[in-house]
């Protein structure tokens, strides 16, 4: 299973866009 981090190296954002995108949270918006 992969990690927060390597969500994150392998899209290209930070790893609190991934926990953001994660859990839902409204800043979080599709690009």
């Amino acid at each position: 299973m992969a990690t927060i981090k390597d969500v994150a190296r392998l899209a290209g954002v930070s790893v609190a866009t991934v926990s953001r995108v994660i859990n839902d949270s409204p800043k979080a918006s599709e690009a």
